[in-house]
């Protein structure tokens, strides 16, 4: 469907706003500027719009571009970092919520194995039911 007539902004749309960073180092470098302040709480969200993202989803879609995908992984590891860091205060109950929307668990796996050496024998099989 074609834009309406007078709409001067459907002109010349490629599909989208024009991306905020050009290279991974501007990127980087404003990443750098955030993490360096002081007093900040660091978080996937806080970055985003401290690096001008009117949201969390477009920071996050940066990864998807080569040119910026460990750029924005380190970033993200070391918000990562920063809530690891929360789990050695008494009240770390966000932290832990935070890690687990990070992809953390905390769920335990055990496996059992049993090696036979000898057959079992001498088992029974009792049917319940009529006719046996």
């Amino acid at each position: 469907m074609a834009a309406a007539k007078g709409n001067k902004y459907a002109l010349g749309n490629k599909g989208g706003a024009p991306p905020l960073y050009k290279t991974p180092e501007e990127l980087q470098s404003k990443i750098d500027e955030y993490f360096n302040q002081d007093d900040v709480k660091i978080t996937i969200c806080g970055l985003a719009l401290f690096l001008g993202f009117a949201e969390r989803k477009s920071l996050l879609d940066y990864e998807k571009k080569e040119e910026f995908v460990n750029t924005i992984k380190r970033a993200k590891l070391r918000v990562e970092a920063s809530y690891e860091e929360m789990l050695h205060r008494p009240a770390c109950t966000g932290a832990i919520f935070a890690l687990k929307n990070l992809g953390w668990v905390d769920k335990v796996e055990n496996t059992h194995s049993i090696n036979l050496t000898e057959p079992i024998t001498g088992i029974k099989i009792i049917r319940d039911g009529a006719g046996v």
